[in-house]
């Protein structure tokens, strides 16, 4: 594995994972959530996915987490995460070992990107995997009402504040512009363009990218597709075996993909 520091098109510092495989068998791109970072259990658990099928596998920090890269996560957007996911594509295919098509796979926030990437270069992409992804601004409004007042609060106040589960000790402080941003973003318009294989995988307890909400955006897939629950998860993946059994769908996927 090596870490190397890239710059993104606003000159703000990537780090990015590479696990280069000698015998190649593809090329895959795993992206983290918002406020996530490259080395969480679920993150690594899709990356080993891949790497167990002979795939070179990039990983990276967006700007503006709580990794090594560059920014503050209060200042967070859902645009400055997918530009992120294409200058490391970018910068990629500098390096001997890029190939196309890849595959793309993200969770939540991550799993937009990743969709959308393939919305806008579909001759680019193998296949996608969009975790619990975000499918549009809307859609996070409308979850917001199972938490009553809490986007009124965060309008108001101009700020959402909350522990940072996979960081004990830590907060996520983020600005309501994160929301305007969002607002902009759906991924349901050109949905017709994702005709490569798709995976989607949502706990069955997510409350923040809802199980019914996937289900519109698979309903809506023309091409190969597979769509799975898995029992009593949340939004984020940590427990050991509910990360087992999502490394089991992701590696028969894999394997069918050739």
């Amino acid at each position: 594995m090596s870490k190397q520091t890239i710059q993104n098109r606003k000159r703000q510092k990537i780090v990015v994972l590479v696990e280069k495989q000698p015998k190649q068998a593809g090329l895959a791109f795993v992206m983290h959530g918002l406020s996530g970072f490259k080395e969480q259990p679920h993150i690594k658990t899709f990356a080993e996915a891949f790497r167990d099928n002979g795939y070179t596998v990039v990983r990276f920090d967006t700007t503006n987490t709580f990794g090594e890269s560059y920014g503050n996560y209060e200042n967070a957007t859902t645009t400055n995460y997918y530009e992120d996911l294409e200058d490391v594509i970018s910068w990629a295919a500098t390096q001997t070992w890029y190939q196309e098509p890849f595959c793309l796979t993200g969770h939540s926030l991550g799993g937009y990107c990743t969709a959308r990437y393939a919305e806008q270069y579909p001759e680019k992409v193998k296949a996608i995997a969009p975790i619990s992804a975000v499918i549009s601004g809307a859609l996070t409004v409308e979850t917001g009402k199972l938490r009553p007042g809490l986007f009124e609060e965060w309008e108001r106040t101009g700020w959402k504040v909350e522990p940072h589960v996979s960081r004990p000790g830590t907060f996520k402080r983020i600005k309501w512009s994160h929301m305007e941003d969002r607002m902009t973003h759906d991924l349901l318009p050109k949905v017709g363009t994702l005709t490569m294989p798709v995976l989607i995988i949502v706990g069955e307890l997510d409350t923040s990218t809802l199980p019914e909400h996937q289900k519109l955006l698979y309903d809506k897939l023309s091409g190969s597709k597979e769509f799975h629950v898995i029992k009593n998860a949340p939004h984020t993946f940590r427990d050991p075996e509910q990360l087992s059994e999502i490394k089991k769908i992701m590696d028969a996927w894999i394997k069918r993909l050739k």
